[in-house]
């Protein structure tokens, strides 16, 4: 099992991060003395249980086990147990902020002093932010932020996740109407229009002599070439963002030609690649 340990200030977004690690699919064990996480890991082994990534919190609420933190960080590299130390910080201004706005005590300040609190934590874990493999300031950081720090570090499997995003990919006619679902709208009229010429009038972007009078213009084929990079370079933040879907929306005047032949090549060329895609045509 690799697991990791996630400590750091009181304050500095520990609670926070394991909410992050568990999307990633880390178990989370909160308030874990460091004495048990062999004993931990061992249990798992016995019962046959498959935990492949876990992360233990371990802060000040266990002070006691603080003084053994580096005699049992030694014990876990003596059994060859594969770990690493995420340390999370933040200034003394934001931390004391963040004490306020929560109306909660620090666990090391004297009488409700959280400045003193926060002063004492910090020089008592000057030694273990040293062994750390990470460190994140959490200071300017919204919870956004800290999930992509953490997909960073941690989050092997965030490529795979990208082709699990489901994109729709619909074709329309402007004068139907603009999908009320469309999170991205493509204008195509500015590609020649089939239409007027009495051999395609009556055929669609399906047909091969169609396709290829669209994408023989330079403009369409630059149009493909450049959104399609633009799309696949979104759809991380999409993710980010909590999005489990995508709707790209290719419109001309009808929805038959050139919506269609644009719509095609988006889906052919993200298929191809691996992405969870499917295709509508709505006015075809």
């Amino acid at each position: 099992m690799k697991f990791l340990i996630v400590t750091g200030m009181s304050g500095g977004g520990k609670s926070k991060a394991v909410d992050c690690l568990e999307d990633m699919g880390f178990y989370c064990v909160d308030n874990m003395p460091l004495s048990l996480i062999g004993q931990f890991i061992e249990l798992t082994e016995m019962g046959g249980v498959e935990v492949e990534k876990a992360a233990f919190v371990v802060d000040i609420r266990g002070s006691k086990f603080f003084d053994d933190f580096l005699k049992s960080i030694r014990s876990l590299e003596d059994e060859k147990r594969e770990f690493q130390i995420l340390f999370l910080e933040a200034s003394d201004e934001v931390l004391v902020r963040r004490y306020q706005e929560s109306r909660r005590n620090h666990p090391m300040g004297t009488e409700g002093n959280t400045l003193d609190g926060i002063h004492k934590e910090r020089d008592l874990l000057q030694e273990i932010r040293k062994r750390a493999d990470f460190i994140i300031d959490t200071t300017q950081m919204k919870t956004a932020d800290l999930k992509e720090a953490l997909s960073d570090l941690f989050d092997q499997e965030a490529v795979q996740r990208e082709k699990k995003l489901s994109i729709s990919i619909l074709s329309f006619g402007f004068k139907h109407g603009i999908p009320l679902d469309a999170d991205n709208v493509f204008d195509m009229r500015f590609i020649p229009n089939p239409f007027y010429l009495a051999s395609m009038r009556n055929l669609t972007g399906n047909n091969k002599k169609v396709r290829d009078y669209v994408m023989k213009w330079e403009e369409a084929r630059m149009f493909r070439d450049h959104y399609i990079q633009l799309v696949k370079d979104l759809i991380p933040y999409y993710i980010r963002q909590g999005k489990a879907s995508l709707v790209l929306a290719f419109g001309c005047t009808g929805g038959r030609h050139r919506s269609v032949v644009m719509a095609n090549e988006f889906y052919q060329i993200l298929k191809k690649e691996g992405y969870r895609v499917s295709l509508t045509h709505r006015d075809l």
